[in-house]
């Protein structure tokens, strides 16, 4: 009799097994489905329509000059967010600061204090009432800068996240989305101090996010190499882009909402369209062998910005795939960037500690 159970034990694991395996080989078959229909379906590539029309040309673009130096950082700088009155932007540094600056007279208008000086990722909210920020202390701080306490305290910590915090972003004073190394993404509810809800479904440390302009929906980068669209309301990933050969470090929707960029450690940055469900464009080069640390769109989407290792910020052609201009100036990595709501303005920051308005 106990032989007899435990051949049944035997075969019972051996059909799970193999059920297991079939369903493994269906899902492979499937997914060399999906990737023939795109191939099938992909008539032209951006770059092939772009030569057979004449009439691309960049008008009077020149090249953007430094016309504002920030300093104000004693170490290295991690991360920067403009504000939505287009003159103001935060700034996180490993010295433990998170300061506010008026990009216009160069001024620090705050000066915020922060518990942990292993700060990677900072925010500013619409409203411009609240700034946040998180790294390595696993938490995500919000401060109020309306406070009347000087210097400002925390008001609100956001502590779930069981790895470093590498991105958030508002969506509106009530809410925030987070982005950490324990491969999940999240939703708060910052009144309450809560998590609403947990977005899995990444294999790797995600290591940026990007809200759409509707903000029912965002885009994550992971070290898994893949991208994902996923939709707030449901808490499910509804597109997943795969295309990077190394670890994605920063995703940037387009305002218009249709497409996203993501750039990699493989040294390239690329365009994705949402509709369409696939990649449309690569920007790299044989001269750039490092990796890219920041993403960012001019204000019409005809230009991306990209931050890379090797102490410069190069502009795209997003529609040609070329390399137009090359910003030098920092003295080492550029760590973040951005562009201020009208498209006025690009702010990079470093890890020589400054931060520079170009224009």
């Amino acid at each position: 009799e106990c032989c007899r159970k435990g051949y049944t034990t035997i075969t019972d694991k051996m059909s799970n097994n193999e059920r297991i395996e079939a369903i493994k080989s269906d899902i492979e078959s499937l997914k060399s489905q999906i990737k023939a229909h795109r191939v099938e379906k992909s008539d032209s590539s951006l770059s092939v329509v772009a030569e057979s029309e004449g009439s691309l040309g960049m008008g009077t673009s020149s090249k953007p000059r430094v016309r504002r130096t920030l300093k104000g950082h004693l170490a290295k700088i991690y991360a920067m967010h403009w504000s939505s009155d287009q003159v103001h932007l935060v700034s996180a540094s490993q010295d433990g600061k998170l300061l506010v600056w008026d990009a216009l007279t160069t001024n620090k208008t705050h000066a915020i204090p922060l518990r942990s000086s292993w700060v990677m990722t900072c925010a500013y909210a619409p409203s411009n009432n609240f700034v946040a920020c998180g790294g390595l202390d696993n938490i995500c701080s919000i401060y109020n800068l309306q406070s009347k306490e000087l210097p400002i305290r925390v008001c609100r910590e956001l502590n779930a996240h069981t790895g470093y915090l590498s991105c958030c972003r508002f969506i509106d004073d009530k809410q925030i989305v987070t982005s950490s190394g324990d491969t999940t993404c999240m939703l708060w509810d910052i009144e309450g101090g809560v998590k609403v809800r947990e977005f899995s479904g990444h294999d790797g440390d995600v290591m940026g996010l990007s809200l759409l302009p509707d903000n029912n929906t965002f885009v994550s980068g992971a070290v898994d190499t893949h991208a994902k669209h996923w939709d707030i309301r449901t808490g499910k990933a509804v597109q997943t882009f795969a295309g990077h050969e190394s670890d994605i470090n920063t995703v940037q929707v387009m305002s218009n909402g249709l497409g996203f960029a993501t750039g990699a450690d493989d040294s390239s940055c690329r365009l994705w369209d949402l509709r369409a469900d696939c990649e449309l464009t690569n920007y790299s080069s044989d001269t750039i062998l490092v990796g890219v640390t920041s993403v960012a769109f001019s204000l019409s989407g005809r230009f991306l910005f990209a931050g890379y290792d090797d102490y410069n910020c190069c502009v795209w052609d997003t529609i040609k795939g070329e390399l137009i201009y090359t910003l030098e100036g920092h003295d080492n990595r550029v760590s973040c960037l951005g562009v201020n709501l009208d498209g006025t303005a690009l702010c990079t920051g470093s890890w020589d500690a400054l931060l520079k308005v170009w224009a």
